[in-house]
């Protein structure tokens, strides 16, 4: 999508380096075990883009997109080829105190655009589309909070990849050739205890994220024997490499329901790289020092999708119809 203007097309299904939106949609659907329910979805999911270019076209300014993510069981449902070499299951993380649980999905549509309206007219036809042959086990909307805060107050999301960075850390290369340009998707949606936070002094707020809450300004903890959450969730190799993911996080809640939350989705060339940033979060770096944050934001889902390239996923429609 390199090179597009975003502000004069529809914005392609697939697109994961389509601008980060306003407003979000995040459905996690399972798909029935018949055959009939198969190619229903089959059927859907090779639709995609005309759908997202149909109601996308509404409003160009509205820059609506929708990426498609396949959980592991219902790829080898769809194809009986060679899937993408590290997609599987959500693998579930134990730590001392905390725990990350793997919970069911399918498929994940992910649903951005610049105004609700139009993330919820085409969820709406999406699900009438699909019918029967879905059951809908997580709904989220989320939306961008002030400039780019999650509900505990601090910006969210400002080591994400930029430029050439982004497809280099996002998208899958040469390493599996056949499915390069798709990317791995995890997804988590994380309760927050408000008041709890809320009666935690600033600078202790300050020294969990690992960033200052008012200007944003990374602070070092590199000497410190307990690292924040910015310092555990950065990840380098044996060699010092570091890597990169993109986070399209969002805030969503219900106040009359006290619920208040971060929805986490990360693309990555490299699923491995988001299993090991939960396993220093959770198990902690050393072992037993984990993520201070996990004490007030409890994860409620956990599941792993792989986005292909809009080609990839029309052959893999057209061939669960065939």
């Amino acid at each position: 999508m390199s090179g597009k203007n975003w502000d004069r097309v529809p914005i392609d299904a697939q697109s994961v380096d389509a601008p980060l939106s306003l407003a979000a949609v995040f459905l996690v659907v399972t798909v029935g075990s018949d055959k009939a329910a198969l190619s229903k979805v089959a059927s859907v999911l090779g639709a995609l883009d005309d759908l997202v270019k149909n109601v996308g076209f509404r409003d160009l300014s509205g820059r609506l997109s929708c990426i498609a993510g396949i959980g592991a069981d219902l790829w080898a449902r769809l194809s009986q080829d060679r899937r993408p070499r590290e997609l599987k299951a959500f693998a579930p993380v134990k730590g001392p105190v905390h725990s990350a649980p793997s919970t069911p999905g399918d498929l994940l549509f992910h649903i951005r655009a610049e105004r609700s309206d139009m993330c919820f007219e085409f969820e709406r036809i999406l699900l009438d589309s699909l019918g029967s042959s879905v059951t809908v086990v997580d709904e989220v909307t989320g939306f961008r909070y002030f400039d780019a805060r999650d509900l505990l107050g601090f910006v969210d999301g400002t080591a994400n990849p930029t430029g050439l960075d982004l497809p280099a850390s996002a998208l899958v290369g040469d390493e599996d050739a056949e499915f390069a340009g798709g990317s791995y998707v995890v997804v988590q949606k994380y309760l927050h205890d408000l008041g709890a936070w809320a009666e935690t002094p600033t600078h202790l707020q300050e020294e969990i994220i690992g960033r200052t809450k008012i200007d944003n300004i990374e602070i070092d903890d590199d000497d410190k024997p307990r690292k924040s959450h910015k310092s555990l969730a950065t990840i380098e190799d044996d060699a010092g490499n570091e890597f990169d993911i993109l986070r399209d996080n969002m805030p969503f809640g219900r106040p009359g329901q006290k619920e208040f939350g971060t929805y986490f989705i990360g693309y990555t060339r490299y699923l491995w790289v988001i299993e090991k940033m939960l396993q220093r979060m959770y198990v902690g770096e050393p072992p037993g020092a984990y993520d201070r944050l996990l004490d007030f934001s409890t994860p409620h889902t956990g599941t792993t999708f792989f986005a292909p390239t809009r080609p990839t996923l029309q052959k893999l429609a057209d061939g669960a119809q065939g």
